[in-house]
């Protein structure tokens, strides 16, 4: 890479960022092959060239660029938010183009400059960017080959490709560096026929443990996130903020904020904040404001809240349905009717929302922690009445995302302070705010009614999942009359049934519906007489599902046994989006009743080829540690729109002390293409563990977190 290049990536990350002219641009990224720039002046990649919000071009050039000394730049709309794309994306990209893994460079989530996406969320990265990103690099791979062919004087087939260097078969004198070969040019060949993606079994990239870029960074502290972001003479902003989800402001007294010199106020209606050259004179001023508020009436709280969305549930979505349920009961021998309910869960990231916004009469660019920058930008668009390609979304490291990051009510606020006093302005939400102005996992209750037959096999299947959505919900055990329904999903504001904000929290929806169909799962075993294994093998068809489950247990050492056996052992399958997922466990517990402390657990998944071993053993121990969380500790008490807890001292997220023994089993399916890593471990946590504990004490708990004073209620 260049010194100029050096230069310009730090002027466009942390200069005032005044958008680029095409010029400006070919003069930042410096000569080579630049192979995706539209007609329209100051816009790096057209609309349609970026995909245009209609989902990812077809267009090679969106994806990719080779510069003179052979750097490759990857553009992706998807962000880092730890899980480690930053090295699995390269991988794909280095396998089919095809350059040293070390020659890539990852820009990640800045409009401008990355093809349109929809969002980082649902361990979809790899699943669907992925194979778009490989087709960019294959077809950019067979165009190099036309023209090192035309510049090396031989025939297209005796070109060889590899790390980034075009030769010759049969003369080696004649090569030339990918780089070399596309020097001061501007390519727009295409292929009429895409061709085909390397498979899997001819991976030489993919496959391999390669070390995140990001790593090093992260470790000293050099790593930069929005927070990080410094614009000359920008401000810190500080917004009033009710105390609670609902409330309205009544009497407002501003007056003493001129107590604060430099500080200066900012009023829109109920929009109240204020700004300073300092943070902490920011905050001071803010504490100067003195408000009252209309509070809403305490309706419901988290002991009465599952009732109320049992009888405020919208009309059912059925979503599978086959045989019936009718002929299903009158066969059934053993019948089974149970309620499972699950809490309001936070997501409590390291990095609390922040965002910087500089806001002009014509245009604004923002930097933001976002899991999505083009709904961002979108959404900024609106607010400030300007054109979405007059809004520049750039997308630092973002310190962990888990869905919260999806809603972007920090730059929000940053934009209409920065609006209205003309200078950049940077929110950074505290602790208090984050816990305050997130959006949570929904409380969510399942009802399952089911049945065995003689043959201690599943008959019926009767579901009703309430406002955690469908995802998982679906039925992979071989049920000949089966209902799936659906009513309300996991997404919703204070309008709703919910009291206060609700959205995506890490595998929306599934947590709650892994959970009640594997506890009950577990339950009609125990009422069969059989062990939890056997039976699932028993009433299960999928080959690759018995296949993960097998790899688990034989890891574990699974010991066939009838629940409860007081082992403390618990076991799981899921299919999350195409990955599947078997999970085994080990707990103690003291005889008079909790903490359960987790021992063990063993981790089989299925997720296609795997791109970064190494990688996908990161994510799913992360996932089972954050799981342990929302099966133990982690619940929000309310009242009303009041959050009661706003801090980690109420809000138990997992410790170092909790982690157990993790061992991961990848069960590599080449004959399927890549898919997610991330969620599936953390979304079976939760009927994990209530298996395990059921087999240590013999108690079915069907509301997490499984605390102390529960376990004990339940054995008395």
């Amino acid at each position: 890479m260049s010194e100029t290049r050096q230069d310009a990536e730090v002027n466009l990350f942390s200069a005032p960022a005044e958008a680029l002219g095409r010029r400006d641009f070919l003069k930042w990224l410096g000569p080579g092959l630049y192979v995706f720039f539209s007609t329209e002046e100051g816009l790096l990649l057209g609309q349609e060239a970026r995909g245009g919000g209609r989902g990812y071009p077809e267009d090679f050039n969106a994806y990719l660029r080779i510069a003179e000394d052979g750097q490759v730049t990857c553009y992706t709309g998807k962000v880092e938010l730890g899980q480690g794309i930053i090295a699995s994306l390269a991988q794909m990209l280095a396998e089919e183009l095809p350059v040293p893994f070390e020659a890539i460079r990852m820009v990640f989530g800045d409009t401008r400059l990355c093809p349109w996406d929809g969002g980082t969320n649902g361990s979809r990265s790899i699943k669907y960017f992925g194979p778009a990103l490989r087709a960019a690099g294959a077809e950019a791979r067979e165009v190099l080959r036309q023209l090192a062919a035309e510049t090396l004087k031989a025939a297209p087939e005796k070109v060889q490709l590899e790390k980034g260097t075009a030769s010759v078969s049969g003369d080696p004198q004649k090569k030339i560096g990918f780089g070399l070969l596309t020097r001061g040019k501007t390519i727009e060949r295409h292929l009429p026929k895409k061709p085909p993606l390397k498979p899997a079994g001819a991976f030489q990239v993919c496959g391999r443990s390669l070390p995140r870029r990001d790593l090093e960074e992260k470790a000293t502290g050099a790593a930069r996130f929005a927070g990080d972001v410094r614009l000359p003479g920008m401000l810190y902003g500080r917004v009033l903020r009710p105390p609670a989800h609902g409330a309205r402001l009544k009497n407002l007294d501003t007056s003493r904020v001129s107590e604060v010199p430099g500080a200066l106020l900012v009023r829109e209606g109920d929009f109240v904040g204020v700004v300073h050259p300092k943070p902490d004179l920011a905050d001071k001023a803010m504490e100067r404001i003195r408000a009252e508020f209309d509070l809403p009436e305490l309706r419901w709280d988290a002991q009465s809240i599952h009732e109320h969305l049992l009888a405020a549930g919208p009309r059912e979505n059925v979503l599978e349905s086959r045989g019936d349920l009718a002929r299903g009961q009158a066969l059934a021998v053993e019948h089974f009717d149970e309620i499972y309910r699950t809490p309001y869960v936070a997501h409590a990231p390291m990095e609390t929302h922040t965002a910087l916004a500089q806001v002009g009469p014509e245009e604004a660019t923002l930097w933001i922690g976002t899991q999505r920058p083009f709904g961002a930008q979108e959404e900024i668009a609106r607010l400030l009445n300007l054109p979405a390609d007059k809004v520049h979304v750039i997308t630092p490291y973002v310190g962990g995302g888990f869905g919260g990051k999806s809603s972007i009510g920090q730059a929000i606020q940053a934009a209409r302070l920065s609006r209205a006093v003309g200078k950049p302005v940077q929110v950074a939400w505290t602790r208090e705010e984050e816990f305050y102005y997130d959006t949570f996992m929904p409380a969510a209750v399942v009802r399952i009614r089911s049945g065995l037959d003689r043959d201690r096999r599943i008959v019926y299947w009767n579901y009703e999942v309430f406002y955690a959505g469908d995802r998982s919900s679906q039925n992979f055990y071989n049920v000949p009359h089966l209902r799936t329904a659906a009513r309300g999903g996991w997404s919703g504001g204070g309008s709703g049934p919910h009291p206060f904000g609700t959205g995506a929290w890490r595998g929306p929806g599934s947590n709650t519906n892994i959970f009640a169909r594997e506890s009950h799962i577990d339950t009609m075993a125990a009422r069969a007489g059989m062990d939890p294994l056997e039976f699932r093998l028993r009433n299960l068809t999928d080959p690759r599902m018995i296949r993960v489950l097998r790899a688990a247990a034989d890891r574990f050492g699974w010991k066939p046994a009838r629940t409860p056996s007081r082992r403390g052992h618990g076991v799981v399958c899921l299919d999350y989006l195409g990955t599947y997922v078997a999970a085994m466990a080990e707990i103690e517990m003291p005889s008079g009743g909790g903490p359960i402390r987790v021992r063990r657990v063993v981790h089989a998944q299925d997720m296609g080829p795997v791109i970064n071993p190494e990688g996908a053993r990161m994510q799913i121990e992360g996932g089972i540690i954050m799981g342990l969380g929302y099966c133990l500790t982690e619940e929000i008490r309310f009242q009303g729109g009041r959050i009661d807890d706003l801090s980690f001292s109420r809000y138990e997220i997992p410790r170092f002390s909790w982690t157990p023994k993790i061992e991961t089993v990848l069960v590599d399916n080449p004959e399927i293409p890549p898919s997610g890593g991330g969620e599936p471990p953390n979304v079976g946590m939760g009927g994990l563990i209530g298996n395990a504990l059921f087999d240590a004490a013999g108690v079915r708990l069907t509301r997490f977190p499984f605390t102390a004073a529960r376990i004990r209620e339940k054995l008395a």
